[in-house]
């Protein structure tokens, strides 16, 4: 049965194994989509020896994926209004798995291309909807309004997945060629699919009867995501280059996402079924927490661009290591999603998240200890001191943004939030590494150290702005979030 909100009763917690199941089904399919949006990257070359096609050519399978991600999550909001939840979110994992594995028997670039749309586009919704279902549960694994807040395995998916997808795909690529980033993803999406039969209906919003179709909101909406998109994925052409900034291929599709987007916000404001719910961020608190996890978002991944790079460039480490450098920040970000809400619950929202800036403000210094010859476990201890701030502020603010809402209303609150932080995200991460790429261009072999610490500065000081930033923040319990 479904009530007025279009979410199901309440239902008991599932069994031990049940609950494996569900782990696995709604972490598997973000996980996929994560991976593939940067796994690719190392592939173009590779891709375009075997298909006689250009690089520029096959660059079309990088950012078709990602344009066809923003067109989708446009829509992912209103299909799950439309359908539920969990039917949308079933039938995109099905349609990504069939994607992949045309993906990997494409006979030629063009072919590739079109698959990689619609294995972007499919793919749209599966990290909002996850979010929604695992974020949604109530204290009991149900649909109510308990206690919302990040597992640890949630944690280590949004932190590391795509880190380590070039280090995946490079692996992938040496051993069994390129095709097989693409075949990897057939039986674990396959496995997921079933899988996703042991979700229990009360983890999800049902389907809203009486949803209307929102076509010109649509339409600006996915627009306006798409040039916004393509802009910030121009910023970093050419490794990070300022040429990125200054290309029209850049500004064009930038401005033009822009005014789409207001145009989107106009439309939303005067309709009572918008394509997407913008209201959910006007509150003063889902505002700013929806900023304050953008600039952690920034100072987070800029590291975990930057190190892989700098490790391989510079000090001559292979992809493996690169990763293998990566790996332990993952579960440092699990242990400190898990922990951060028991240790932190006698807390106030504003002195958790300041003091989770301030730490990684300090842990952002230690960017100035690596060098050319430092030791690999040595950047590892650094990305996992960093790690820790994410569960100092990223699982609080989150709580802060979605504990107030409905559960029919996290569907359009995940999306919201998946959008702005992609789009946050790599455009403060094309700043920091145009950054590090004009600095590592002076003379001498140091000038790739020095870049590097100039980046650590810079990162420690937008971490010093969140802190003070987080100020404004209530003066409420993080065990109190429910009555923001």
């Amino acid at each position: 049965m479904t009530g007025r909100t279009g979410h199901a009763e309440l239902s008991p917690a599932p069994p031990r194994k049940a609950r494996v199941l569900v782990q696995y089904a709604l972490l598997a399919g973000p996980l996929l989509s994560m991976l593939d949006s940067s796994i690719v990257n190392v592939a173009v070359e590779p891709i375009a020896r075997e298909l006689h096609a250009g690089l520029t050519t096959v660059q079309w399978a990088v950012s078709g994926y990602l344009l066809a991600l923003g067109a989708g999550l446009a829509g992912t909001a209103y299909l799950a209004r439309r359908f539920g939840t969990l039917p949308v979110y079933r039938a995109s994992v099905i349609a990504f798995t069939l994607a992949s594995a045309t993906c990997a028997l494409a006979p030629a670039a063009a072919a590739l291309i079109a698959a990689r749309v619609v294995q972007g586009l499919v793919a749209a919704p599966l990290v909002p909807l996850a979010m929604s279902m695992l974020l949604g549960r109530g204290p009991q694994g149900g649909g109510g309004s308990g206690s919302r807040s990040i597992s640890p395995l949630v944690g280590i998916m949004l932190f590391l997945g795509p880190a380590l997808g070039p280090t995946v795909g490079g692996v992938l690529i040496g051993a069994a060629g390129w095709r097989s980033i693409f075949l990897i993803n057939v039986p674990l999406g396959a496995l997921a699919a079933v899988a996703v039969g042991s979700v229990p209906a009360a983890l999800a919003p049902g389907r809203q009867p009486g949803t209307r179709f929102d076509l010109p909101g649509l339409v600006l909406l996915a627009a306006g995501l798409t040039g916004l998109l393509l802009g910030v994925s121009q910023i970093g052409a050419g490794q990070g280059a300022s040429a990125g900034w200054n290309s029209g291929a850049t500004w064009v599709p930038l401005a033009a996402g822009a005014v789409l987007f207001a145009c989107y916000v106009g439309w939303a404001a005067r309709r009572d079924s918008p394509a997407l719910d913008l209201s959910l961020a006007r509150r003063p608190v889902a505002a700013l927490s929806m900023g304050l996890c953008a600039l952690a978002s920034v100072v987070t991944w800029a590291a975990v661009f930057l190190l892989p790079v700098f490790v391989q460039s510079v000090q001559g480490r292979s992809a493996l290591a690169a990763g293998l450098a990566m790996a332990p920040q993952g579960l440092i970000t699990g242990l400190s999603t898990a922990l951060a809400p028991r240790w932190l619950a006698r807390l106030t929202l504003r002195v958790t998240v300041a003091s989770g800036f301030g730490f990684l403000a300090l842990a952002s210094l230690g960017l100035l200890l690596i060098g050319a010859a430092t030791p690999l476990w040595l950047i590892a201890v650094i990305l996992s001191c960093r790690s820790v701030s994410v569960g100092l502020i990223i699982n609080p603010l989150l709580q802060a943004l979605l504990q107030p809402l409905r559960p029919d209303q996290l569907g359009d609150a995940g999306t919201l939030f998946n959008a702005w932080q992609r789009i946050a995200g790599s455009f403060g991460i094309g700043l920091v590494a145009t950054l590090y790429a004009t600095r590592a261009r002076g003379p001498g072999p140091a000038s790739p150290v020095a870049a590097l610490h100039a980046c650590g500065v810079v990162l420690a000081a937008i971490s010093v702005a969140g802190a003070l930033a987080a100020a404004a923040l209530p003066v409420v319990r993080n065990t109190a979030l429910t009555h923001l």
